[in-house]
C-alpha cells in the first residue's frame, strides 16, 4: 500500500468497537490469536468500514443498506493518496470529479478528509444517488465539499456533468467490470472458492447489478471515457481510472496514443490483489 495510507498496520478492534460498538458480535479470536472478522459476511465488513470512517475519517454516522456494494476503505484511500502525488503541485483548493460515486460515496467522502478536496460525484441510478446524499447530509464535516449529480443519459459520461468554464484537477472512476450479470456471477463463485467458502454464500461486498457489470465490461465503458474525454481536455488536469484487468491495458494505451494523449500507469496492490490506476493527459 502507499506509505501514507493509516491502514498499512492490522486494525486495532478495540478502537474500533469503541467508535462503532455493532462491530463487537462480528469480532473473534483466530487460530493465531489475532482479532479479526468473517470477510466473507457482508454484515460484518460493513460494520467494520463503518468503524473506520468513524474513528479514522472523523464521520458521525454512516448508514449503507444491504445489497450495496460495500468496498475495503484501505484500497479506495490507495487510489486517492496516488492522486495526490500525481497532481502535485497544484494550486489549492484542489476539485475532483468521481464518475460512479455509488450508495458508498466512499472516494468522495475519503477525498475529502484526507485531502480537504472538494469533490463532485456522478449517478446514473437514483436510489443510489439518494442513499449517497443521506451519508453526506449526515456528516457536518462533509457539508459543501460533496456535490452529487445525477447523470440521466446512460451513453454519456462527463457530458451532461462537466459545466462550461467548470476545471476539474482529476477525474477518477472505478469502473464495473463485468461485462454481463452471469459473469458477475461466476466472478463471485470463483472468490468464495478462494476464500474456501460455500457457494451459496453472499459475497462480503455486495453490490447492485449496475454497480458490478455494464454492457461490454470494464475494458469498453474505458474506451468510452478515453474518446469523450478529449472533449474536455482543457477542463481536466489528468483524467484516471482503475483497471483491474491487466490484460485490458494494451487496447487502451493503444486508443489514448491515437488520440495524442500522454499516459502512465500506477500500479497498486493490497494484500494478493493487484490493480492499477491508468492516467491520461492532454498537450496544452
Amino acid at each position: 500500500m502507499h506509505p501514507n495510507n493509516k491502514h498499512l498496520k492490522s486494525y486495532d478492534f478495540e478502537r474500533l468497537i469503541h467508535a462503532n460498538p455493532d462491530l463487537k458480535p462480528f469480532v473473534f479470536t483466530n487460530k493465531f490469536q489475532t482479532k479479526t472478522i468473517n470477510f466473507s459476511l457482508s454484515d460484518a465488513v460493513y460494520q467494520l468500514n463503518k468503524a473506520i470512517l468513524i474513528s479514522d475519517y472523523g464521520l458521525t454516522d454512516y448508514q449503507l443498506p444491504k445489497g450495496y456494494l460495500c468496498p475495503p476503505i484501505p484500497g479506495r484511500a490507495d487510489y486517492l493518496h496516488h492522486l495526490n502525488d500525481l497532481i502535485l503541485p497544484e494550486s489549492k483548493p484542489i476539485k475532483g470529479l468521481d464518475i460512479g460515486i455509488g450508495a458508498n460515496a466512499i472516494y468522495p467522502i475519503l477525498a475529502v478528509q484526507l485531502y480537504n478536496w472538494e469533490m463532485v460525484g456522478t449517478e446514473r441510478n437514483k436510489q443510489s444517488l439518494e442513499i449517497a446524499q443521506n451519508n453526506i447530509n449526515l456528516n457536518p464535516s462533509l457539508n459543501g465539499f460533496i456535490d452529487i449529480r445525477y447523470q440521466d443519459n446512460p451513453a454519456q459520461i462527463f457530458s451532461g456533468i462537466i459545466e462550461i468554464e467548470e476545471y476539474y484537477h482529476f477525474t477518477m472512476c472505478n469502473p464495473p467490470f463485468h461485462a454481463s450479470e452471469q459473469e458477475a456471477l461466476k466472478g463471485t463463485q470463483r472468490k468464495l472458492k478462494n476464500l474456501d467458502l460455500d457457494k451459496k454464500t453472499t459475497l462480503n461486498f455486495g453490490g447492485q447489478s449496475h454497480e458490478l457489470w455494464c454492457n461490454g465490461g470494464e475494458a469498453l465503458f474505458i474506451k468510452r471515457m478515453i474518446k469523450e474525454s478529449k472533449t474536455f481536455c482543457k477542463q481536466v488536469g489528468w483524467f484516471t481510472t482503475l483497471v483491474s484487468k491487466s490484460a485490458n491495458l494494451p487496447k487502451l494505451t493503444k486508443q489514448l496514443d491515437k488520440l495524442g494523449a500522454t499516459h502512465q500507469i500506477i500500479d497498486m496492490a493490497q494484500g494478493q490483489k493487484v490493480s492499477r490506476i491508468l492516467a491520461w493527459r492532454f498537450p496544452n
